[in-house]
C-alpha cells in the first residue's frame, strides 16, 4: 500500500501509512516470536493450533495486530489504508489499477485469516508448549505497550499529520467495494481452510 500510494503521488499518505504500519507490524512480529519461543522454537505453522488456550494475552494482541493489518475500522491500519483506498478511488486512475488494489487488499486478508486460523483454531499438533512465556514480563511487557500504542496511534497520527480533514466523495458502489472484496476473501480463505484441514 505504501508503494501504491507513492505511485499515485500521495507521498504524505505513504509516510503516514509507514508509521502506522510499523507499529502494528512490530506487534505482529513480537507476538509471532513469543509463539515460536513458546512452542519449542519451531517455525512450522502447520504444527501450531489451539495456542489461544496457552497464550491468551498473545492471542488477543496478535489478533489486534492482524485486524489492524486488514484495515478493520477504528484500528491503526484503518486510518491510513482506508484513506489510500478512498483517494485512489476518487482520483479514478483506471479500472485496472483499482482492481489490482482491491486484489492486494484481499490477499492481505487471506494470509491474515490463514495465520489466525492455523495458530489459534484447531488442535495443537506440535511438542509441549511453554505457557510460562506469558508470565515473563520481559516478553509480555513490550507486547502490551505496543498493543496500546498501536490502538491509539491511528487517530493521533492522523490528527498530527493532516491538520485539516480530508473530504472524499465517492459513489456508493466504490465505498462498499473494499468491504465486499475483504468479505469475499475472508469467506474464500475459511472455505479453503476447511477443505484442506
Amino acid at each position: 500500500m505504501m508503494m501504491f500510494s507513492i505511485s499515485l503521488g500521495l507521498f504524505e499518505l505513504a509516510f503516514f501509512h509507514l508509521l502506522t504500519h510499523a507499529l502494528f507490524k512490530a506487534l505482529l512480529f513480537l507476538c509471532a516470536g513469543i509463539l515460536i519461543h513458546g512452542v519449542g522454537n519451531t517455525q512450522d505453522i502447520r504444527s501450531f493450533g489451539g495456542l489461544s488456550l496457552n497464550f491468551p494475552l498473545v492471542t488477543v494482541c496478535m489478533n489486534l495486530a492482524n485486524l489492524s493489518l486488514c484495515g478493520v475500522p477504528f484500528l491503526a491500519g484503518f486510518y491510513s489504508k482506508d484513506l489510500i483506498v478512498e483517494l485512489a478511488c476518487q482520483y479514478s486512475w483506471g479500472v485496472f489499477i483499482l482492481c489490482m488494489m482491491f486484489i492486494c487488499l484481499s490477499l492481505t486478508v487471506l494470509y491474515s485469516v490463514r495465520l489466525t486460523y492455523l495458530s489459534f483454531v484447531g488442535v495443537y499438533s506440535g511438542g509441549p508448549s511453554i505457557s510460562i512465556c506469558e508470565s515473563d514480563y520481559s516478553l509480555i511487557g513490550p507486547v502490551v505497550i505496543l498493543s496500546s500504542v498501536s490502538l491509539i496511534s491511528g487517530p493521533i497520527l492522523s490528527w498530527v499529520s493532516f491538520p485539516t480533514p480530508v473530504l472524499i466523495f465517492l459513489p456508493v458502489f466504490l465505498k462498499w467495494a473494499a468491504l465486499l472484496f475483504v468479505s469475499i476473501s475472508l469467506l474464500a480463505m475459511l472455505s479453503l481452510l476447511r477443505l484442506v484441514y
